[in-house]
């Protein structure tokens, strides 16, 4: 799939190179351990804040997610990205972030972090509608 630069002059989407802790945890690796080796990747962080919501560990959630959120603003920062634009949910390594920032999103909500909540939700569906429809947000 071709992501198409955007019509009305704004900036390019910002695709991300492949996420390093991705193929490990394909294969299976404890989230833990891929944290540990790759603690750059958003989908780790992401992984473990789902697994820890999941458990009812909603200040762990919050915290992975943070950490999470940070390391892809890291990136998308070094990928071009100026604080603004498209981030497509469409190109795979993107979807680390873009989950942090939903499970984010959902973990300030639930400890009454509103402002926080409302802040991640706008910012997701700025970046992409179709991550925001897919995770619920």
């Amino acid at each position: 799939m071709t992501i198409e630069t955007n019509l009305l002059g704004g900036p390019d989407p910002t695709l991300l190179p492949p996420d390093a802790g991705a193929a490990a945890l394909d294969a299976g690796t404890d989230p833990d351990l891929v944290a540990r080796e790759f603690p750059a990747s958003s989908l780790v962080w992401a992984v473990l804040a789902d697994q820890t919501w999941a458990e009812s560990r909603v200040i762990e959630s919050y915290a992975y997610a943070r950490v999470g959120y940070h390391r892809g603003l890291d990136l998308l920062r070094r990928n071009g990205w100026k604080g603004y634009g498209p981030v497509p949910w469409e190109h795979e390594p993107n979807r680390g972030f873009l989950r942090c920032l939903a499970a984010l999103s959902r973990a300030a909500q639930a400890i009454g972090e509103d402002d926080e909540a409302t802040r991640c939700a706008v910012f997701l569906r700025d970046s992409s509608a179709t991550a925001a429809t897919a995770l619920g947000v």
